[in-house]
């Protein structure tokens, strides 16, 4: 098992990075509010976790060992792989997440993409005993999609290498095309890649 990385962030993408440790580079699979704290050339640790399946081996990276311990719970419930545990993690904070099942808050995990009413009684039902603790105080809308998502892009499309003037035009162009609930982060970060894609 791959417990954690550090060395030089040479190359990120949408939902990737690759960091190179002793002359290897490994890539790692991350969600847009990790990949917003990374940059090429910089140094970088993450904790990791190695998804083994019989063609393949995917490293998926997280900012802390507590993001990663949380993924790993959520893929033993049932019908949760690592996408869908990793999309949990891009819509909500660790701690929304724990709060959210804790009080069976079934609407906020409906709002992460593959996720819908059964699914999220399902999670509430498998892992409300073994969550651990909610912090007091915790914000359920924490890290949701919400009025949030504007610095979040933003912040992601920065760490992807794009100027700071160039993520504000495309987080503003993004926004023109939201109408009520906005989707979720990495939507919403595809569409600004696109636009920017267009204009280089």
């Amino acid at each position: 098992m791959i417990a954690s990385v550090r060395g030089t962030v040479t190359a990120t993408g949408p939902d990737h990075a690759v960091v190179e440790v002793g002359g290897v580079g490994l890539a790692v699979h991350c969600a847009p509010g990790t990949l917003a704290d990374l940059r090429v050339g910089q140094p970088a640790r993450l904790a990791t976790s190695l998804v083994v399946r019989e063609d393949s081996l995917t490293l998926y990276g997280f900012a802390d060992d507590d993001a990663k311990q949380l993924f790993e719970l959520l893929q033993t419930a049932s019908g949760v792989g690592p996408r869908l545990a990793q999309a949990v993690l891009a819509v909500h904070t660790p701690d929304a997440v724990r709060k959210a099942i804790a009080n069976a808050d079934t609407a906020a995990l409906t709002r992460v993409p593959g996720i819908g009413k059964k699914g999220a009684e399902r999670l509430v039902l498998e892992l409300r005993d073994r969550i651990g603790p909610v912090p007091v105080g915790a914000d359920g809308a924490a890290g949701v999609t919400g009025g949030a998502w504007p610095e979040q892009v933003r912040q992601a499309l920065v760490g992807l290498g794009w100027t700071a003037g160039q993520a504000d035009q495309a987080v503003a162009a993004v926004a023109e095309t939201v109408d009520g609930p906005p989707p979720p982060v990495p939507v919403l970060l595809k569409q600004a890649i696109r636009l920017l894609g267009r204009t280089r």
